[in-house]
């Protein structure tokens, strides 16, 4: 009897990050406080329709977060947010009014007017 060993597969990220948002985060990491170690997504409850989408600098490593190693830092994912998040896309937009990062996010079936919360 011949025993197989199956090496596991590498689970894809939660989010994935266009380079646009790389780069933001890369020039956030380059004027982060002190004792900042990446940044990190999480979808408090706020706003009209239940969850809203926040970017902290974070300090220390959470334990179920998860970690995702860019070229100009490290982005966290909240653990109690990825099951809002899986699949979803987070990029960085700039034009001559508004500035900020937008998610294209599947499990979101409705948001606000205002773009500002979202629900699932």
């Amino acid at each position: 009897m011949t025993v197989e060993t199956k090496t596991p597969r590498a689970r894809p990220a939660a989010v994935t990050l266009t380079p646009s948002a790389e780069k933001r985060i890369a020039d956030l990491m380059a004027r982060a406080p002190e004792g900042a170690i990446g940044v990190k997504l999480s979808t408090p409850r706020r706003g009209c329709s239940g969850l809203a989408y926040s970017v902290d600098y974070v300090t220390e490593e959470a334990k179920f977060d998860e970690k995702i190693v860019t070229p100009g830092g490290v982005f966290y994912i909240d653990g109690g947010s990825v099951l809002y998040l899986v699949g979803s896309i987070m990029d960085w937009r700039e034009d001559d009014f508004a500035a900020g990062f937008v998610f294209d996010n599947p499990n979101a079936k409705g948001s606000c007017g205002c773009g500002e919360s979202f629900t699932v």
